[in-house]
């Protein structure tokens, strides 16, 4: 199994970073890559559209609003995973209460592609998306 992980320290307090990407449907709110987000199965499923029309389906496997974080599996996408999970986390950092670390992981088993093709494109995808929300978070503090 593969895994990767990627960590961002973003201009918001943790509380107001988790109002904002800790609801499983709120995707569209930070995330461009991710335009549009449907909720099924009473908030447990979520039906993504990403810009070329390629839809991706993700069910929430842990969610704990207390520690800031949950997981998601992936049901059905146009990646060449199977098996795949993925937390997105935010963390406090010691002795700042104006930023948060926010940190994104995933591990999965590679489909009809290599490790590390599989590592770098979920490695990228989680950069794109933090770099994202700290472009969101930085915007509305201005």
């Amino acid at each position: 199994m593969a895994s990767t992980s990627v960590s961002r320290v973003v201009p918001a307090s943790p509380q107001q970073v988790w109002n904002l990407i800790g609801g499983f449907d709120a995707l569209p709110d930070w995330l461009p890559y991710i335009p549009e987000s449907t909720a099924l199965e009473g908030g447990r499923v979520r039906r993504l559209t990403n810009p070329d029309g390629d839809v991706i389906v993700e069910r929430l496997v842990d969610f704990d609003e207390a520690e800031r974080h949950y997981s998601y599996a992936i049901l059905e996408a146009p990646f060449p995973v199977d098996g795949y999970v993925s937390t997105l986390r935010v963390h406090v950092v010691p002795g700042r209460d104006d930023v948060a670390e926010v940190q994104w992981s995933g591990r999965f088993n590679p489909q009809g592609a290599t490790e590390q093709e599989v590592v770098d494109l979920f490695t990228g995808i989680y950069a794109d998306g933090l770099d994202a929300l700290h472009k969101t978070l930085a915007a509305r503090a201005a």
